[in-house]
């Protein structure tokens, strides 16, 4: 029976460690109905307090297909009509749907302690029969509840000295439903003594976390609304002294800040449209295809074009005059203008108002030519002689340049040119835009800004690099405006974006982290309630710690279980002053090998 139990666990082994050495292969399947999965601790928030961004090996069962009927009778011909098309389509889409709505699935406490028991076994180098294995990454298996602790994971993570495994710690998971009544929650002592029975330590150090929603999601009437954009703020102190305890100013605070550039209430829209624009002018490019707006202007782009050119013929006043006259113009501002004051620039040259004029107004790649054909044209006959900025690096601001000395290259505006020809107009008018911004409230400097700014990649790598400034504008916006961050933050913040952008690609779904003092966000949190609140109790040190915490939340930590709860589903959370927490427990055991 022995050698029997050793075998399944070396053979349990060998699956995880091919798992764990295989590069390219996340997931296997064990026993038909097994599935095992390799990924970073920190996409299961429960794991994620124990293991971060570790990988882990994960244990659940597979989730079952949903096979479409095949006992259907036939005939040799058929007179489906499309509504019986459409009908099966809709059963297959509905039968994927409820696939997805299925998601992860809990293996029984028996099935998962037998996991277990193998996993330690295949570590232990003192039993007779097992090789001196190398250390397996830590695993966690999904679990059904069905034991009267309510079990929803077990875990197992090995203990090294040196090279050589030592032991095994083992970690239970029990969850308990949503409740109101905070009596009914676990206190610090009961904490206390569930560590003390497990480790019999002869001191414990108690630590607290929260997690509070600075801006985000709303609800209106028990009606969640998603936000792509969130900010939350997650506290760490010593010395806790009651559950749910707001955290004192002491705690170490750190910001995590996610936004999406499409918020229409942002003081950035307008310029997440006109980058949109620009990138659809890319999109153009390298597909072949270009998604046309519709026109911000009643006029068209030709009539525009021509009244813009009359007009530089018909005033003696130079551009920057003009520039100079439309930044003196003031209006009442409001709170989202204060930001708006250091976008918007008043020493538009000539290509730059005639970029805003032509992103507002065409259509088609005819009326990009059109346009441009106009501007050429009054350039070689010498109608204008437009003010650029000496910088200026566009195709067009070369031509103008040439002008000044009545010498004109020749420019076929056929095929892609007049694309590209206003797409390097926009680039160079948004670049100083966000320059304008960094640079005029001292938030880096241009070195630092070499990487973003440059010309010498192509036009889809310098659309990417101005799509990353931006994102990192709208950052900063929601740091500003709502959280009236100070400057040393602010710097802080924009250097390390800047920093990771560089070396990593766009993505709105990255939160970038601030640590802050908890007194500058103090009005945002000390009021409300935490949508995540946590108390540890640890003992030992090094490798050999041991920690027994609970977690209240607002939502499941677990994912792969329906709770039962004494609060209705439609009111959890919702516009009731009295919030409803999800407990989690998470209990540990040191199984030191002879």
């Amino acid at each position: 029976m022995g050698s029997k139990v050793i075998s399944r666990a070396k053979e349990f082994y060998n699956i995880l460690r091919a798992l764990q050495d295989e590069e390219s292969n996340d997931s296997c399947t064990y026993e038909e109905d097994i599935q095992m999965l390799k990924m970073n601790g920190d996409r299961i928030p429960v794991l994620n307090m124990y293991c971060g961004n570790q990988p882990v090996l994960i244990c659940q069962k597979v989730v079952p297909k949903i096979n479409e009927p095949d006992d259907q009778p036939t005939t040799e011909t058929s007179n489906c009509t499309d509504n019986d098309d459409d009908a099966d389509a809709d059963d297959h889409v509905d039968a994927n749907a409820l696939q997805a709505e299925l998601g992860p699935q809990p293996l029984t406490i028996m099935k998962a302690r037998q996991f277990l028991s193998w996993y330690t076994l295949s570590q232990n180098a003192n039993v007779s029969s097992v090789d001196n294995n190398p250390a397996l990454h830590p695993l966690w298996v999904r679990c059904d509840m069905s034991d009267p602790a309510g079990t929803t994971w077990f875990g197992a993570e090995t203990v090294c000295m040196g090279n050589r495994v030592s032991g095994v710690k083992l970690y239970s998971v029990t969850c308990k439903g949503s409740t109101v009544d905070k009596g009914s929650l676990i206190t610090l002592d009961k904490l206390k003594q569930e560590h003390k029975k497990r480790h019999h330590p002869t001191s414990m150090a108690i630590k607290g976390s929260a997690r509070f929603n600075l801006f985000g999601s709303t609800v209106v009437e028990n009606t969640i609304i998603e936000s792509q954009s969130s900010v939350t703020v997650d506290f760490k102190w010593s010395h806790v002294e009651s559950i749910l305890e707001t955290p004192p100013l002491s705690s170490i605070a750190t910001l995590n800040i996610k936004v999406a550039s499409m918020n229409m209430r942002s003081p950035m829209y307008e310029m997440y449209r006109e980058l949109e624009f620009l990138q659809s002018l890319a999109n153009g490019l390298r597909t072949g295809e270009t998604e046309w707006v519709e026109p911000l202007e009643s006029m068209s782009a030709v009539n525009l074009t021509t009244a813009f050119l009359e007009e530089l013929q018909d005033t003696a006043k130079t551009l920057q005059e003009k520039a100079a006259k439309t930044a003196d113009i003031t209006k009442p501002k409001t709170e989202t203008d204060i930001f708006n004051s250091f976008l918007e620039r008043g020493d538009l040259d000539f290509v730059e108002q005639l970029w805003d004029r032509m992103r507002k107004s065409v259509t088609s790649y005819q009326d990009i030519g059109d346009c441009l054909k106009l501007v050429t044209e009054a350039l070689r006959y010498g109608d204008i002689k437009p003010w650029i900025h000496r910088d200026s690096s566009s195709s067009l601001s070369k031509l103008i340049l040439q002008s000044y000395h009545q010498q004109i290259d020749h420019v076929s505006l056929t095929g892609v040119t007049p694309v590209q020809m206003l797409l390097e107009m926009g680039l160079d008018k948004m670049r100083k835009d966000y320059i304008n911004y960094l640079i005029g409230k001292e938030l880096t400097t241009l070195n630092h800004l070499c990487y973003y700014l440059s010309t010498e990649v192509d036009l889809q790598e310098q659309v990417i690099r101005l799509r990353k400034l931006h994102h990192l504008l709208e950052i900063i916006e929601i740091c500003t405006t709502f959280l009236c961050l100070p400057y040393d933050r602010l710097f802080l913040l924009t250097q390390s974006c800047l920093q990771h952008y560089k070396t990593h690609p766009y993505d709105e779904e990255h939160e970038f982290k601030l640590q802050i003092k908890p007194a500058l966000i103090s009005h945002f949190y000390q009021k409300e309630q935490p949508v995540l609140w946590g108390a540890e109790v640890s003992s030992g040190h090094g490798s050999r710690e041991v920690r027994t915490s609970v977690q209240l939340s607002d939502r499941p930590l677990v994912d792969h279980v329906i709770f039962e709860t004494d609060y209705p589903n439609e009111t959890v959370n919702g516009d009731s002053e009295t919030l409803a927490f999800f407990s989690t427990m998470v209990c540990c055991s040191l199984v030191s090998f002879a």
